[in-house]
């Protein structure tokens, strides 16, 4: 059989007090603190003017957002009938399950209480979180990848791997492809252009809307690759849940983008 043997890794990276620690959880803590350090170190660098209790406020936002908006919008978009029978499964975080767009609304409204709270500009503040949200979707989509989840399609590619959820079929290993792009690629390219392109930076909102459309493009593109959810299948045939979602967050990002270029009247 083609494709290359799934790695045995648990699920589980270690166990305290007979409480399990699982990757996915760490995925999204270390992504939020290696964020938050990055912050820190930019506030000095860049000279942002963020209070170090302004700063500790917008984490807490962020995080309460990313957990709850993440949890709904899997709930709604991708649980099926499942949590509307048993709505107290929506719980259940341990059990993974999150959506990205869902998590992402829930951080805009986290970031905007957060900007009302202290007057600080709201566009700065998503610029901000946008050039680190991509170490949180690695480190997320290498966890799917962990936990046996989210898989691509059967393929016979080289580099196939063959998911025991999978029905140790040889399938693309989406979540890979989705951390390189969403994750890595959209890092590098965000961050060299707030940092070495100055009218980037200064016209807040910029990153943004560059973050909103890169994720969409990789995003879109990559569902080609990757198994769509059993309980939703295809949408007319061929489209998938991640792509529906994508596409207003895409047509959004161009006009957001529009708004801070165009001419001046």
């Amino acid at each position: 059989m083609t494709g290359l043997q799934f790695p045995d890794i648990s699920p589980v990276m270690v166990t305290i007090a007979g409480f399990p620690i699982r990757w996915y959880s760490m995925a999204y803590l270390a992504g939020i603190v290696l964020a938050w350090l990055w912050l820190l170190k930019d506030m000095k660098k860049y000279r942002l003017g963020f209070e170090k209790a302004a700063v500790e406020d917008i984490v807490f936002y962020i995080t309460v957002g990313i957990i709850v908006g993440g949890r709904l919008g899997y709930a709604l978009f991708y649980g099926g009938s499942a949590f509307w029978l048993e709505p107290w499964r929506i719980l259940e975080i341990w059990q993974g399950g999150m959506s990205f767009h869902g998590g992402a609304a829930g951080a805009v409204f986290g970031l905007w209480y957060a900007a009302h709270r202290h007057k600080l500009d709201f566009w700065q503040l998503t610029d901000m979180a946008a050039l680190y949200a991509p170490i949180g979707i690695f480190f997320g989509r290498l966890a799917n990848f962990v936990n046996d989840e989210l898989w691509g399609r059967v393929s016979d590619v080289p580099w196939a791997v063959r998911f025991p959820s999978g029905g140790y079929l040889p399938r693309h290993p989406s979540q890979l492809y989705e951390a390189f792009c969403e994750g890595f690629l959209m890092l590098v390219i965000l961050n060299c252009l707030w940092r070495f392109v100055p009218v980037v930076r200064e016209r807040k909102g910029t990153i943004s809307a560059l973050f909103v459309i890169l994720y969409a493009v990789f995003r879109i593109v990559l569902e080609n690759f990757r198994q769509p959810d059993a309980q939703l299948g295809f949408y007319f045939g061929f489209v998938t849940m991640g792509q529906i979602l994508s596409t207003p967050l895409l047509l959004f990002g161009c006009w957001l983008f529009w708004q801070k270029f165009r001419p001046e009247k």
